[in-house]
């Protein structure tokens, strides 16, 4: 999926709020920052990896803040799984 999903789809932003939709089982894609610090963003890709979520690191913080609709960078995001 590309950066444009997160305009439109169910997600979540912050490194926070990423790890606890991938701890929940919540999380179907996440995007990493590609410049955002290796010590913020280690954790969340670690968790990722044990979870079986796939990684998307194409983008700079903000561009990845832009395609959330967010004036700042973000160093995370993820597409979750509709709300019922």
């Amino acid at each position: 999926m590309t950066l444009d999903a997160l305009k439109t789809a169910d997600r979540v932003i912050g490194v926070k709020q990423v790890g606890k939709a991938v701890k929940r089982g919540e999380a179907t894609q996440v995007f990493l920052a590609s410049d955002a610090d290796a010590r913020v963003v280690e954790p969340l890709r670690t968790l990722c990896s044990e979870a079986g979520v796939p990684v998307d690191e194409t983008a700079a913080l903000k561009e990845l803040g832009t395609a959330c609709g967010i004036e700042v960078g973000a160093a995370a995001a993820a597409l979750t799984k509709p709300i019922r």
